[in-house]
């Protein structure tokens, strides 16, 4: 029994000696086929995003106006809005700090004029196309801005009221009772996070002086010896670009390097 004993103990260590001596040439041969290579890439980091649309425009407008009817001075009431005061803008971006922006803005505009018992209101809607600068931290801080716009008046409204009560109304559509172009200069600062104060102050009156009209016959010229010079105040928004995404010149400076990198690359490839 004790020779089948040693006689089984021989035969499995020559087996697993046996099983060895296989296994190590087929570790040589893998490492003898593994193949290292190394890759170069060019990499550019992305360009800074300079230009980006917002929308906003013109929030809440109070309108002032000095007017005068054959130089006499007419009591003004100051004309507070909210509708329809809406816009979008393009900017661009030189940097950080300086940019420019121009767009299409449809405001709210007009006036209000009592003596006695007699209250006019008027407005027009106009459509604007700015052209602005601005300066300071323009993409998340403070910044001012200034500029001029031109408008088109494309909607004219009355409104009489006597001791209170109104009398009439009417509304015309490309009225000739104002000027058809309003050029204008603007400015004011934005805060955080995108709203900000601005004035606006129109160059040419607000009625056409040129306009006529014809009443029992006869042509009377109801704006001749009228001017009416106006201002506004308005909360303005949003340089900020809200929900758009854009690039940060911060971060550019810490995530990526100046310049185009060289990124190596090392592959091991192992072929059966």
């Amino acid at each position: 029994m004790k020779f089948i004993r040693y006689t089984l103990i021989l035969l499995s260590l020559v087996a697993t000696t046996a099983l060895h001596a296989q296994e190590a040439p087929e570790t040589e041969k893998k490492e003898s086929n593994k193949k290292i290579s190394y890759h170069f890439h060019l990499y550019s980091p992305p360009k800074p995003r300079h230009s980006y649309i917002t929308h906003g425009g013109n929030g809440p407008l109070l309108s002032f106006a000095n007017v005068k009817d054959n130089g006499e001075s007419i009591r003004n009431i100051p004309r507070f809005t909210m509708f329809f005061n809406v816009g979008s803008n393009y900017n661009y971006d030189f940097s950080n700090n300086v940019g420019i922006f121009t767009g299409l803005n449809i405001k709210n505009i007009g006036l209000i004029t009592k003596e006695d018992s007699l209250k006019l209101k008027r407005r027009v809607y106009t459509l604007g196309v700015p052209l602005g600068l601005k300066f300071g931290n323009i993409r998340d801080g403070f910044f001012f801005f200034f500029g001029g716009e031109y408008d088109m008046a494309f909607n004219y409204k009355e409104k009489t009221f006597i001791d209170g009560d109104k009398k009439s109304k009417f509304n015309e559509w490309f009225s000739d009772r104002t000027p058809t172009f309003m050029p204008s200069l603007f400015a004011g600062f934005r805060f955080q996070p995108g709203f900000g104060v601005k004035v606006q102050y129109y160059l040419n009156d607000f009625f056409n002086k040129d306009f006529s009209q014809t009443i029992d016959g006869v042509k009377t010229y109801p704006y001749e010896n009228m001017e009416a010079k106006m201002v506004f105040v308005t909360l303005s928004y949003n340089f900020g670009g809200s929900g758009i995404k854009h690039h940060d010149y911060h971060k550019t400076k810490t995530k990526y390097r100046k310049g185009t990198k060289v990124i190596i690359e090392k592959k091991t490839v192992i072929d059966n």
